[in-house]
């Protein structure tokens, strides 16, 4: 019998998505309105059978426990758990994780205590949905002692990306990583007969990206780890290659690693769109996330036009168009939203609370009378004043960090918590 254990690397500081990650790990980052980036992985690995998982940690993690253990609650017949192994002094290691493999290999106490016979290895910060026992099966029947999940890519998209060959079998036998742009990777170009599904792959997609997504028999893993190498990808995988059974394991749908602010954004926004690349709507494989029990979200005499809204919300008199507005937002009338993901809110506001507010002249929470926001990303529990521009004005924005907001690639990010006073200008 097989007995896989899943284990899902949370990243460090996340510093490509600050930010979103100041106040909370990656993995806690909300997304789509209503989930965590956290929840895509582990419903991944619920959907395909897996129930036992950990996920490793180490920045800013307490919103990531309240979110895991408010959600992921297996009775005892499954024998399932989904628990954070944050970073931890030992004798034997008092060092922070130096990089993905060395996260594993200090807790390797932990993760051998559950005697797997398989470890699967995910990512945090990547939008897919995969049958994760389909590639455990594949793994068996291929006898490999490693798989890694590949997606077709361009050679313009393989320069940020670690790029595997194979040979028609489907065992890896080449690896570079992240290949200059002018360097010659034509020897690179993996053979279309181990793909079962050549349609889906488009023209130029001649080469093959690791996705992060490893199997390890579990006495390899051990021994591989056996050692102080950093990372998976730019020390593991390539020394493996030359001297284990490695196999990889073709993807042809929807991967997106969304780990930067850009990325994370269009990621977002294209959940909205009439036709989405990602789909929510399967209920074969739903992605789970926590059980808040909100009421229906209030529209009132408003224009919404591909939006997601999530629930306990209420919208009066708006103008949306192409955003996401995420749990328990309040937006009062004469707003208008073009392009921008609203985290929404923890809590609402008693009627005593907002009195509070005027007196002391802050916004309530949520977004104000006839603010008009353009190209935005609204962290949780923000409060935007009446009337403000965010984004909509032809001004020049410089990417930094300024009060109660950021500038990343173009895209405004207003902070969590933080506050715009009536009338602010971005």
């Amino acid at each position: 019998m097989t007995k896989p254990l899943a284990i899902v690397l949370g990243g460090g500081k996340g510093t490509r998505l600050f930010p979103l990650t100041k106040e909370r790990a990656k993995p806690a980052v909300p997304f789509g309105g209503k989930y965590r980036l956290v929840d895509i992985p582990i419903s991944n690995c619920i959907n395909s059978g897996i129930k036992q998982i950990f996920i490793l940690t180490q920045f800013n993690s307490a919103s990531l426990h309240i979110h895991i253990s408010n959600t992921y609650i297996f009775d005892v017949f499954t024998r399932g758990f989904v628990e954070i192994l944050a970073a931890e002094q030992t004798y034997e290691d008092s060092n922070w994780y130096q990089g993905t493999a060395d996260a594993v290999r200090q807790n390797m106490m932990h993760l051998k205590a559950q005697k797997p016979s398989h470890y699967i290895i995910l990512s945090g910060d990547q939008l897919y949905r995969m049958d994760l026992a389909d590639m455990l099966k594949k793994h068996i029947e291929n006898g490999a002692e490693i798989s890694i999940a590949a997606k077709p890519v361009s050679r313009k998209e393989a320069a940020g990306l670690g790029i595997i060959n194979a040979d028609k079998t489907g065992r890896a036998t080449d690896f570079a990583e992240k290949p200059a742009d002018d360097a010659d990777i034509s020897h690179l170009r993996f053979p279309s007969n181990i793909l079962e599904n050549r349609e889906e792959v488009s023209a130029g997609e001649e080469y093959l990206a690791s996705m992060g997504i490893y199997i390890f028999d579990a006495p390899v893993m051990e021994k591989l780890l056996d050692n102080d190498f950093a990372d998976f990808g730019k020390h593991i995988i390539p020394e493996a290659i030359s001297n284990q059974k490695v196999y990889v394991y073709p993807f042809t749908k929807y991967w997106e690693d969304i780990g930067t602010i850009k990325a994370f954004y269009d990621a977002n926004l294209n959940l909205a769109s009439l036709s989405p690349e990602f789909n929510f709507y399967d209920e074969a494989m739903p992605i789970y996330t926590h059980r808040r029990h909100l009421p229906a979200t209030k529209i009132n005499f408003c224009t919404v036009s591909e939006t997601l809204a999530a629930e306990g919300s209420i919208i009066t008199n708006a103008s949306i168009v192409n955003s996401i507005i995420g749990i328990r937002t309040i937006i009062e009338t004469g707003a208008n939203l073009n392009g921008v993901y609203c985290m929404g809110a923890t809590y609402y506001e008693t009627p005593a609370e907002k009195e509070a507010n005027r007196i002391k002249k802050m916004p309530n929470l949520g977004i104000g009378k006839g603010s008009l926001i353009k190209g935005a990303i609204i962290d949780i529990n923000a409060r935007i004043g009446d009337g403000c521009r965010i984004g909509v004005d032809d001004i020049k924005r410089e990417d930094g960090t300024y009060t109660n907001y950021s500038i990343v690639d173009g895209i405004i990010v207003i902070t969590k918590n933080g506050i715009l006073p009536a009338g602010t200008v971005i």
